[in-house]
């Protein structure tokens, strides 16, 4: 018997069957009992026994532990689904006590939004110029002239390798007349290329015409700007070239060039369009017109037309006698002002024109007075174009994207944070600068050796190049060929190739500050920054000027900016010679 209850309570424990009732608890022992066997105590038997009670009450025990747990989780469990009904109804609440806050309100008033300008958005250059200007002028020790270019032959010296032919040209294909139009380098970049086509089709050239522009209002001929018989003598052995088309060919079109079939060619065509559309055309018809002409051939073509090229733009075209003549006075005279620099200058190409203040759409210090000023001039330039329906212009990210001119007191900024003092002989190359006497008096301030070509030259000496734009502009391209740093302020025709042309001469390094606009929109706009600060950071600017001086030509870049390596060989030796001045 006392086997099988051992056995039932195992077997309640954990291995009775399903709706087995449990049997009833054993008595308690009795400490002493007399009589027979029955009252005997086992010591075995108690031991089971007592192990038994604590497990069950350790079970006990464990089972409230857990109920007591369940208690808990679900009480945290109530609490945050009451919280949550607060959450959900917070925004009843919020937009309750916003109406009661606005109906205490009186209506006449309005709040008042508060906003902040992006970074580089607004022009405060005269802010920050004010503010700096004590600082700047303590820090006027150093002239940066003597360091500026550290970098020059880096990666070797670059020399010009344009081969001369000496074989005599096979019998032309016809007669190409083309009509360069726009200014000084628009025109020189159709004769560059005009003459490239010729040679390419093995046609004779006519000396290109300059087509009169109402912008420009420039009457001149090619000879008027261009030595001619240099022109013609220095492409003999490569293309031929004539000042007119010959009688016996203009009868067939009654002497009159209109009757002439005219090309309209596309923008940035390649040279196998030439040799497939036009070239037949030529044979057929003998002459053939192209009107306009700039910028009718691709950059990237076959390296015999790149050679034209690089033969015309950097050996062929020299300025007139009268023009270079003047040039090499005008250059003369800089480097006697420069004498405390060894004969070196700055010169800064500006573009703060009118026109070129209005057509960037850009805001300055004016007010309503130059609103409407800009929006006259923007009318009479480009009647209709800003006022179309639809057009949006955003001056701030216009700055922001580095757009903007810089006016001539940002560029006496920039200069005097890169490091040239006070002391530095700058060459200023522009038009006529947009309220000049306002906007030039801090530049003016920071350079006191500035100089234009109407400071170097009399009046009788100009007096044959005024009214005439590109007679000018030939001034300033010969005076900033030779400076010992070019600064360029705004893109264009005039800055890329005289970068081009400064590699040529100058060992393949274009000498030349091509600064950030980006970065400067945000340094002149920072309230906070001082003068140190900035100092910093444009140095970074120059240096990374210095190291883009030496840089190859890259697919749909222009062979005029970029001579290297279709016009320039380089070479090991890294001696230095200081380039021959030779403007015509």
């Amino acid at each position: 018997m006392q086997g099988q209850q051992v056995y039932s309570r195992l077997g309640s424990f954990g291995g009775a069957a399903p709706g087995t009732p449990s049997p009833p608890p054993p008595p308690s022992p009795s400490p002493v009992r007399g009589g027979g066997g029955s009252g005997r105590r086992t010591p075995g038997k108690s031991g089971a026994a007592r192990g038994s009670q604590e497990a069950a009450a350790a079970a006990a025990g464990a089972a409230g532990w857990g109920a007591a747990a369940r208690r808990a989780a679900w009480a945290l469990l109530a609490a945050l689904l009451r919280r949550q009904a607060v959450f959900l109804f917070a925004p009843l609440l919020y937009v309750a006590a916003m109406l009661l806050y606005m109906g205490s309100l009186p209506l006449d008033v309005v709040p008042r939004i508060i906003t902040r300008s992006a970074p580089g958005s607004v022009y405060r250059s005269p802010q920050l110029y004010a503010r700096l200007r004590p600082d700047m002028d303590a820090d006027n020790s150093t002239d940066a002239l003597a360091t500026v270019w550290r970098q020059t032959y880096k990666g070797g010296v670059w020399r010009p390798c344009i081969h001369n032919l000496t074989n005599s040209l096979p019998e032309s294909n016809g007669y190409i007349y083309v009509e360069a139009n726009g200014g000084l380098n628009q025109q020189r970049t159709s004769i560059c290329n005009a003459v490239a086509i010729a040679g390419f089709l093995n046609a004779t050239l006519i000396i290109p015409n300059f087509h009169f522009h109402s912008i420009w209002k420039d009457p001149s001929k090619f000879r008027d700007i261009y030595d001619e018989e240099h022109f013609v003598k220095r492409l003999q052995n490569d293309v031929r070239v004539v000042n007119k088309v010959p009688d016996f060919i203009m009868e067939r079109f009654g002497h009159n060039l209109s009757n002439v079939f005219n090309f309209k060619i596309k923008a940035w065509s390649s040279s196998k369009y030439y040799k497939d559309v036009v070239l037949p055309k030529l044979v057929e018809e003998r002459l053939i017109r192209i009107s306009p002409f700039a910028n009718r051939l691709s950059f990237d073509a076959p390296p015999v037309v790149q050679r034209l090229r690089c033969l015309v733009n950097f050996e062929a075209l020299k300025f007139s006698n009268p023009i270079a003549t003047l040039s090499e006075t005008l250059i003369s005279r800089m480097r006697e002002k420069s004498a405390e620099s060894n004969g070196k200058y700055i010169a800064v190409h500006l573009r703060f024109e009118e026109d070129m203040v209005a057509f960037s759409c850009c805001v300055y210090d004016g007010g309503d007075e130059e609103k409407k000023e800009m929006d006259v001039a923007r009318e009479i330039g480009w009647r209709g174009k800003f006022t179309k329906r639809g057009k949006v212009i955003r001056p701030g990210v216009i700055r922001m994207n580095g757009k903007c001119p810089l006016t001539p007191l940002e560029v006496g900024l920039m200069l005097r944070g890169m490091g040239f003092s006070n002391k530095t002989a700058i060459y200023l190359a522009s038009g006529k600068i947009y309220k000049s006497e306002k906007t030039m008096a801090p530049l003016l301030e920071m350079f006191p050796l500035l100089q234009t070509k109407e400071t170097l030259a009399s009046d009788e000496e100009l007096a044959s190049f005024k009214n005439y734009s590109s007679r000018m502009a030939a001034l300033d391209y010969s005076v900033c060929t030779y400076s010992e740093v070019f600064v360029t302020t705004q893109g264009g025709n005039f800055p890329h190739f005289l970068m081009g042309h400064r590699r040529y001469l100058y060992g393949g390094h274009s000498k030349t500050i091509k600064p950030d606009k980006r970065r400067l929109a945000i340094l002149f706009d920072n309230p906070r920054i001082g003068w140190k600060s900035l100092k910093r950071h444009l140095l970074n600017m120059r240096a990374h000027s210095d190291a883009k001086g030496v840089e190859m030509k890259r697919p749909n870049e222009s062979i005029y900016t970029f001579p290297c390596p279709d016009c320039m060989c380089r070479l090991n030796k890294t001696t230095h010679s200081k380039p021959i001045l030779h403007t015509r």
